[in-house]
């Protein structure tokens, strides 16, 4: 089976605007993504960032399911050192009593924030991200149909929502293979360790009773418009926004400027060149091509298509223009 294509959205937040004009988008775009044909639709769990909509994540992926009936809708992912696996197994048991057979679970063991925020978050430090494979065990336990535990999910007990394991190093690819789950490298951002995780991923999976053979789904950047030359003055937003990130001045995903590649230092192009190495800009034919080429060169089962665009029209646009592009190519 060909690759499939699937959406992480942010919700970003454009500068002059506010989240409540996120959600509406992000609910428009999950609407449109279901028609063009994409696979799931997840959204990430991000704290204390003035430009990143989904922070409490499970609310927004009920929003986003209620307005869609057949695209599946779930985190990309949850950031379970900030959470008792309990309260996730209920949370998500919810959406999959409430949405069935839509739900994915992905977890990583990031605070997706800095220490105040994750203090804020947690009123201390004292959860340890060591202890992740256990909680990734514990919650897998309170969706079983047997749970070992005495304390029972409800609901969530026997409801099997997929689990996920994300990552974007080596630790998660080790931990998905070995409790043979699917494993979702955070290539979009953070591709360094992108084919030795993929290969340790690989190599080392044991099947389980959740999946029989590894599954890959891999983050990718995309940057499509009708010319090349507006896909590159779109994809500006996004290097901006890195740029500010590093930076430590996270910000509004800011409108897009011209000639920024030139406005840069040399610094901040190798920050560009370094973070964003798995993404596509250009028209339908070009981002195409780079699509298949990446997944020829990692093997990728599905790509998750991340496009942060400050525009909400070139937003849609793009991955209209994407899907339109891979789906022809399917039929060739």
């Amino acid at each position: 089976m060909k690759p499939r294509l699937s959406v992480l959205d942010l919700s970003p937040i454009p500068q002059g605007s506010e989240a409540a004009q996120s959600f509406k988008h992000t609910l428009a775009l999950a609407q449109h993504a279901e028609k063009w044909g994409y696979h799931r639709y997840w959204l990430a769990e991000h704290h204390g960032m003035p430009g990143i909509a989904s922070a409490a994540t499970s609310i927004l992926i009920g929003h986003v399911a209620a307005g869609t009936t057949t695209i599946r809708v779930g985190a990309g992912g949850i950031m379970l050192p900030n959470h008792s696996p309990l309260v996730i197994a209920e949370q998500f048991g919810t959406l999959e009593s409430l949405f069935p057979k839509r739900i994915d679970l992905g977890v990583g063991r990031a605070p997706g924030s800095d220490q105040v925020t994750a203090r804020a978050l947690r009123r201390n430090l004292d959860s340890d991200a060591d202890a992740f494979p256990q909680d990734v065990v514990e919650l897998l336990d309170y969706f079983s149909a047997e749970p070992q535990r005495p304390v029972k999910a409800v609901p969530g007990t026997g409801l099997q929502v997929p689990v996920w394991i994300l990552g974007s190093s080596l630790f998660g690819a080790q931990l998905a293979a070995a409790l043979g789950l699917p494993f979702a490298f955070a290539s979009h951002f953070a591709p360094a360790y992108l084919m030795q995780a993929i290969e340790i991923y690989r190599e080392t999976f044991r099947p389980s009773q959740y999946l029989e053979q590894p599954y890959l789904m891999l983050g990718f950047n995309v940057f499509a418009a009708d010319t090349e030359e507006e896909a590159v003055f779109l994809a500006s937003s996004m290097q901006q926004a890195f740029i500010n990130l590093r930076s430590g001045s996270p910000s509004k995903l800011p409108p897009p400027v011209f000639d920024l590649w030139n406005q840069l230092g040399g610094a901040e192009r190798a920050i560009l060149n370094q973070v964003l190495s798995c993404s596509a800009t250009g028209s339908g034919p070009k981002v195409l091509s780079e699509i298949q080429a990446f997944i020829a060169k990692t093997g990728a089962d599905e790509l998750m298509i991340t496009s942060q665009i400050f525009d909400h029209q070139k937003r849609l646009r793009s991955y209209e223009i994407t899907a339109d592009a891979y789906n022809v190519s399917l039929q060739d």
